[in-house]
């Protein structure tokens, strides 16, 4: 629907901007679980006929329940794929959701924190979202959705394996929980490597900072687990946490280490960036990504306080391609991007957008 989009992106995503830090090393936490449902065939072998009535019935019972019932309604045949785009900037669908549109709905809470993605690689994948490191709160909260569900629909489900799905990896408990980690302590003290290598041995995922096949930008990496059968959700929960929390710990060594051996580098490195951006006129997303995370990291060990996390968040949403052109109002080649990009920068953190 045109008018739930519009009232969507017409604002920042709440847990985006209001939401409380557990750890300014960690951007969000998000939880997300497969279902398909036992009548219907998987949404990569079925026709056109059988995709909207699976999207027709799913759609019902997602607005049926309490937690959605007031849910924005955004079905992707109606929008270009500019404006699908959009939607995955802001994490809201997937990038298989921009190029298979046909008979696919997005349904989500107007503060963006829970939503379903109807007839995606699997007939329903529920996710909650907040930020900071706050596994067991997200997840609490996209389980009763699905409980809630579950009591309108049958789901695929075998009692010695768990929740059917479409892709292998996911069967069990459909289950898949994923950080935004921001790691430069790491990074600049070249222990990354072993960190990565230490996370793959306990069965965690480590992507690009827009999941698999993407590159790692500003140092923010995402973190999933890998293991969805033979654990039960609690389980899963658990040990993400654990193993997290673990993680952040070494990034916060790493930090202590450079202020303690470099302090003065450090000091000039984030002041520097933080330079750049309030006066660039133009800049990459790369650049802007990775000077973004040097402020950050200047904010977090409390180098920086003329700038919260909260806008630097919102900021690596907002300076992404079609967020720009949607703030410019029109569409834009590279460079005229890359102007924007450095006008928007400057805007937020001086409130003077052509200065």
């Amino acid at each position: 629907m045109k008018n739930d989009f519009e009232k969507l992106t017409s604002s920042s995503a709440e847990w985006l901007t209001k939401g409380k830090f557990e750890d300014d090393m960690v951007l969000s936490t998000r939880v997300r679980m497969a279902r398909n449902l036992e009548k219907g065939t998987f949404t990569n072998w079925s026709d056109e006929k059988g995709l909207k009535e699976l999207r027709d019935k799913i759609k019902g019972a997602v607005l049926g329940t309490k937690l959605l019932a007031d849910g924005l309604v955004i079905d992707m045949d109606d929008h270009s794929e500019l404006e699908r785009m959009m939607l995955a900037e802001r994490r809201l669908i997937s990038q298989k959701m921009v190029k298979f549109f046909q008979n696919r709905s997005l349904i989500v809470s107007r503060d963006e924190r829970l939503g379903a993605m109807v007839n995606e690689e699997d007939h329903l994948r529920l996710y909650a979202t907040d930020a900071g490191l706050s596994v067991e709160k997200v997840f609490l909260k996209v389980n009763l959705l699905d409980d809630q569900i579950d009591k309108k629909l049958s789901y695929a489900y075998s009692r010695r394996i768990g929740y059917l799905t479409a892709c292998p990896t996911n069967v069990g408990t459909g289950l898949r929980i994923s950080t935004l980690v921001h790691l430069p302590g790491l990074v600049h003290n070249n222990d990354i490597r072993q960190v990565i290598d230490g996370m793959r041995h306990v069965r965690l995922s480590v992507r690009g900072t827009y999941g698999e096949g993407s590159e790692v930008v500003g140092n923010i990496f995402q973190v999933s687990n890998s293991i969805t059968l033979g654990l039960s959700e609690q389980e899963t929960v658990k040990n993400m946490e654990l193993h997290l929390r673990k993680v952040l710990e070494f990034e916060k060594k790493a930090r202590d280490r450079l202020m303690k051996e470099a302090h003065t580098l450090l000091k000039d490195r984030v002041y520097r960036s933080f330079g750049v951006l309030k006066n660039a006129r133009i800049i990459n997303s790369k650049e802007a990504m990775r000077l973004i995370s040097e402020v950050r990291m200047g904010v977090g060990i409390g180098i920086l306080s003329d700038i919260s996390l909260v806008d630097l968040n919102e900021m690596l949403i907002k300076i992404q391609p079609i967020h720009l052109q949607d703030f410019s109002g029109k569409v834009m080649n590279p460079e005229e991007r890359d102007i924007a990009r450095a006008d928007y920068i400057r805007f937020i953190l001086k409130g003077n957008g052509k200065a």
